[in-house]
């Protein structure tokens, strides 16, 4: 009687229960969280996607897998042997990431080494998924799993080659005890350009998280994308960073693996040059990211500093120079950033990270920048400049056999245009007349003296220049830069004793030349030199660039106003427009516009047609 009642009651219980919730239905949620239930998966939750679940059921393992995931992968492996369709493949490889997970957070001794080749697993089944011979056909171009399995590729091989938790990668081959079987690693290198022993680490690219910059260029495809980090070299002791993509090639099925006869091919290309591979006749795309280098070169307190340190101090001279800001490739056009006053290179990752992610110019273009104490006097900078990029081009190219190199572009940006006009131009003596109306050799000078006013005074246009940019450039001068303004900040500048030495023996010659106000208390700082009454400004900005050098320009205008009016809030339109410019293009900025999207579009624009290609064949 009492287990009679007892039943009665709990089918009682049950039959209300039922009545509130059914057991099967379809509840309606925000478009958001439906979009995020039909897209879940092992990459971006504690669960795997619906093809992987309906392939377990498919096999009874659901259940099997959640309390013994190694002994059930074990088993899908085994049937995978026999068992030729496609979406197994896919299971495995997302079953494997999700394993992979459980195995990194792992406390147990040696379960978290273990997860790197798992990860490593899970890669090979999505690339046997994506690319392996099969009877079973391939999925349609627009079939989910394709992206998702691309994702598992990237990541599982990243993570598969990772040796810590910074992100440090490991390219080695040899043989890799993978959990379906032992699979024999190659290492090579088709499309890396560069003597491995410059690099001294590679990181997986993917571990990061961009700051600063407006966009993060990746282009979609397969193979993890690595931040290459060479050894401090050089000059100046530092080290570059590229963009490169690892791909690993596999050659064998699930039969072979489990043989011990899978093999594989790690192959590390340049994102500068290999935009695709070729499997089994087919072009595959790489994936690449191009801002992940930049961004974490530029991850340092000191360099952003440096450019109002230089501005200031003596003791940063020994900075200044060329930088290449990856490394030479022959039959790549040097692009040349110069930065303003009180500046440094750094100003240019805008519009380098964008340029960077155009295909033609990335694959035609090698990106350099100058670095510069910018309170010296305009011209010695400008020295420094030209015979930098000279010594560069013959330490890179002593045979002189890199037609590339004889075809720079250099941008400046403000003080930074009056620099790279100064590579493009030839003065003559008109920068001399108005120092002293006697010819330069004539003077009764020591060598030394006359060698330093030559090189200040007298400038030739270099032969491995084609192209100057101007942007935002002060060609005669700002209207900002009072006496007032030259006066106060000059009291806090310092200059190196090779300044103050020409400054004593330009003090020298005041009874031999006739010097101009701007000389007569010695060598002028860049600010001087930026008068809007300084004569050699003036003389200058009438100077066209030489025969066979071309000029574009770039003028930031705020507000309204239409040229010849307006200015940037440093420079006038009239101080900056010349009209030996091949172009001239308004941007609606301040004077910083650098950085501006439409600026950095028409600077690729110029690019392109300085190649001969157009917009439109992009």
């Amino acid at each position: 009687m009492k287990k009679h009642l007892l039943n009665s009651c709990l089918g009682i219980a049950l039959l209300f229960l039922a009545g509130c919730v059914n057991p099967i239905g379809a509840d309606r949620v925000s478009p958001r969280q439906a979009y995020q239930h039909l897209h879940e998966n092992a990459l971006n939750s504690s669960r795997c996607s619906s093809d992987t679940m309906r392939v377990l059921n498919r096999y009874g393992l659901d259940r099997a897998f959640l309390k013994n995931p190694d002994a059930t992968l074990a088993k899908l492996q085994t049937i995978a042997c026999t068992d030729d369709r496609r979406d197994l493949l896919f299971a495995l490889s997302e079953l494997n990431y999700r394993n992979a997970d459980r195995q990194s957070q792992s406390v147990r001794p040696g379960v978290p080494h273990l997860a790197r080749n798992s990860y490593l697993a899970s890669a090979i089944y999505a690339y046997l998924y994506l690319l392996g011979e099969s009877k079973d056909a391939r999925p349609n171009f627009f079939d989910i799993r394709i992206r998702t399995a691309g994702d598992l590729y990237n990541r599982g091989l990243a993570q598969g080659l990772m040796v810590n938790t910074n992100a440090l990668v490991d390219l080695a081959g040899g043989p890799r005890e993978t959990p379906p079987g032992v699979v024999e690693v190659q290492f090579t290198q088709p499309g890396f350009p560069w003597n491995l022993d410059l690099i001294k680490a590679f990181y997986s690219a993917d571990e990061f998280v961009i700051r600063g910059l407006s966009t993060r260029n990746r282009d979609s495809g397969l193979g993890a994308p690595l931040i290459a980090v060479t050894d401090k070299f050089g000059k100046y002791k530092e080290s570059m960073r590229a963009p490169v993509t690892v791909f690993l090639r596999v050659s064998g099925d699930a039969r072979d693996w489990s043989a011990g006869k899978l093999a594989a091919t790690l192959e590390l290309y340049s994102a500068f040059d290999a935009a695709q591979v070729e499997v089994n006749g087919r072009q595959v795309p790489l994936q690449t990211d191009t801002t992940a280098p930049i961004a974490q070169g530029l991850n340092n307190d000191s360099i952003w500093k440096l450019g109002i340190a230089q501005f200031f101090s003596a003791k940063l001279q020994d900075k200044t120079g060329i930088r290449r800001m990856e490394p030479y490739t022959p039959g790549q056009i040097p692009v040349v950033f110069v930065h303003g006053t009180a500046s440094s290179p750094v100003w240019w990752a805008e519009m380098w990270n964008t340029l960077n992610a155009d295909p033609v110019l990335r694959k035609r273009y090698q990106y350099w920048a100058f670095n510069y104490a910018s309170g010296k006097p305009i011209t010695m900078s400008a020295g420094i400049l030209r015979d930098d990029l000279m010594n560069t081009v013959k330490t890179l190219d002593p045979e002189g056999k890199d037609e590339a190199l004889r075809h720079m572009v250099v941008i400046g940006h403000s003080q930074g245009g009056l620099l790279a006009k100064l590579t493009a131009t030839d003065t003559g003596d008109k920068l001399w007349q108005h120092i002293s109306k006697t010819n330069i050799d004539a003077l009764n000078i020591d060598l030394p003296t006359r060698e330093l006013l030559r090189a200040n005074f007298f400038f030739k246009p270099l032969p491995c220049v084609s192209r100057v940019i101007f942007i935002s450039t002060p060609h005669r001068g700002s209207y900002q830069n009072t006496s007032f303004v030259q006066n106060l900040l000059n009291r806090f500048m310092k200059f190196p004793s090779d300044l103050m030495d020409a400054s004593a023996n330009l003090m020298k010659l005041k009874d031999t030349l006739d010097l101009p106000p701007a000389l007569r208390n010695g060598v002028p700082t860049s600010l001087n030199g930026m008068a809007t009454d300084n004569p050699f400004m003036l003389t200058l900005a009438n100077i066209p660039v030489a025969p066979g050098i071309k000029a574009n320009s770039i003028i930031a205008i705020k507000g309204n106003d239409q040229p010849p009016n307006g200015a940037d809030g440093v420079v006038k339109y009239d101080s900056a427009h010349v009209d030996y410019a091949e172009s001239e293009f308004i941007v609606r900025s301040g004077h910083s516009c650098q950085m501006n999207p439409l600026t950095i579009e028409e600077v690729r624009r110029i690019l392109l047609e300085n190649l001969g290609v157009t917009q439109s064949a992009k």
